[in-house]
C-alpha cells in the first residue's frame, strides 16, 4: 500500500511540475520570435516578417499612427520606417494561455524616409499569440518616455 501511495504522489508532483516547464519553454519561444522581429527591424526581410506577424496585426506608433500587416511591413520594406539600430531593453514576458503580453523600452536610431536621422526612446507593449503552434505578433503600441520629474527646490 504505501508502494502504492508513493507513485502516485511521484505522479501527481511530476504533473504538478511540467506546466512550469512548459511555461518556460513557451516564455523562451516568444523571446527568440521578439529577437527576430527586433532584427528585422534593423533589416527588413518580407517573407520571414510575414511570417512574424500575424494577419489581424494592429500596429501603434507614438505618434498616433497605426499600421495594419501590410503597411507595417511595406513601411519597413521601403525605408519610410528605417531602423539603423533597434536594442530593446528591460524586457518582460508573461504568457497567458496562447498569448504573451511583452514590455520593453525600444531605444534606437532612425532614419526614415525624407526625414532627418533621429532617435527613438519608446516604451512598447507588444502582444503576441500562437498561431499554428508559431508565436507571431498581434498587436502593438508604442509611448512616449515620460518626462523626468522636475527637479526639488
Amino acid at each position: 500500500m504505501l508502494k502504492k501511495f508513493f507513485i502516485i504522489a511521484s505522479l501527481c508532483s511530476l504533473v504538478g511540475i511540467a506546466p512550469a516547464y512548459a511555461a518556460a519553454d513557451e516564455t523562451a519561444a516568444v523571446a527568440t520570435a521578439v529577437e527576430k522581429m527586433r532584427v528585422l527591424f534593423v533589416t527588413p526581410d518580407k517573407a520571414k516578417m510575414g511570417a512574424l506577424v500575424a494577419d489581424e496585426l494592429s500596429y501603434g506608433h507614438s505618434g498616433g499612427k497605426l499600421d495594419t500587416k501590410t503597411s507595417f511591413i511595406d513601411d519597413l520594406q521601403s525605408g519610410v520606417s528605417h531602423f539603423l539600430t533597434a536594442e530593446f531593453k528591460d524586457q518582460t514576458i508573461r504568457v497567458v494561455g496562447n498569448n504573451a503580453i511583452v514590455r520593453h523600452q525600444l531605444v534606437g536610431n532612425t532614419a526614415d524616409l525624407g526625414k532627418e536621422p533621429g532617435t527613438v526612446d519608446l516604451n512598447i507593449l507588444q502582444v503576441w499569440t500562437k498561431n499554428n503552434g508559431n508565436w507571431v505578433l498581434l498587436a502593438r503600441q508604442a509611448a512616449k518616455m515620460p518626462a523626468p520629474a522636475p527637479a526639488a527646490k
